[in-house]
């Protein structure tokens, strides 16, 4: 009888027959059971300022290794980094990275300014058995963890992530399930993380203004007020986007109206800062 696993990653529950991968292009079922494929495969690694995670409010001024790996549970037609993040093994280029080695490279850039390590650039969460042993490897040498990431992982993935990760930079999409259909993730599932993290780390969120899609003020006023009942001093980054991908069928948004709905959010939250203006 052939073996099937159903993924409990993240809420598409992806049902797996043997050697197949699911959804995210990084997780595949072997033996019956969902793995990550991607562990310790490294697309992409730099030492970054912090900011362009982005983190406003976490440690200013200091630089984090960041690193990535290939694929995502979201299938964004906006997405800046499709090359790794619509992937899989077959289509990328990748380096082994051991969780030991990793640490031991952030470890020696601390002298640079480096406090700790960034999973970011594709979805670190489908990859979680990575970015946890990292992490608690991390710990041992006083380095910081941040995830940057959708925020769309089942609650049992990401309540076990947030025991041993500093910050997050979550991205908030949009604030409709119709926004969220279109990426392939869950609002929902979304919120409750937010709700989750801000009780354990320090959060800061983005939303990318895609015109057309995401930049009615309605939208804008619901999400702020909505993250204002969860934590008014939560950092949102409200970011111009910019043709991409599968959507350059319309202009990069109009930096005035950027302005204009930062505007709108700070009438409700403390911090609330611009991007790609």
């Amino acid at each position: 009888m052939e073996t099937e696993a159903v993924c409990n990653v993240c809420p598409h529950r992806c049902r797996l027959k043997e050697g197949i991968r699911g959804l995210c292009r990084a997780r595949i079922c072997r033996d019956g059971v969902s793995v990550s494929e991607n562990y310790g495969r490294i697309t992409a690694i730099a030492l970054d300022p912090i900011e362009k995670k982005p983190l406003k409010n976490y440690y200013p001024g200091s630089k984090i290794l960041s690193v990535g790996s290939y694929g995502c549970n979201f299938r964004c037609p906006f997405c800046q980094n499709y090359e790794i993040a619509w992937t899989g093994p077959d289509e990328t280029v990748y380096r082994e990275i051991s969780p030991e080695e990793l640490v031991r490279r952030a470890d020696g850039l601390k002298s640079y300014g480096n406090i700790g390590i960034a999973f970011t650039y594709n979805e670190p969460t489908v990859g979680y058995e990575y970015v946890l042993d990292t992490e608690k490897l991390a710990k041992e040498k006083g380095l910081k963890t941040v995830l940057v990431t959708n925020g769309c992982a089942s609650p049992e993935i990401w309540d076990l992530l947030l025991s041993y990760t500093d910050a997050l930079n979550i991205d908030l999409k949009g604030f409709s399930d119709r926004f969220y259909r279109m990426v392939s993730g869950s609002l929902e599932t979304v919120k409750r993380n937010i709700f989750e993290a801000d009780r354990k780390c320090h959060v800061e969120l983005t939303t990318l203004i895609i015109p057309g899609e995401n930049d009615s003020f309605e939208d804008m006023r619901e999400e702020a007020k909505w993250i204002a009942s969860v934590d008014p001093e939560i950092t949102l980054h409200v970011t111009r986007f910019f043709p991409r991908h599968l959507m350059t069928d319309r202009a990069a948004t109009r930096v005035s109206l950027v302005y204009a709905l930062a505007d709108e959010a700070r009438k409700y939250l403390k911090n609330v800062y611009t991007g790609n203006c």
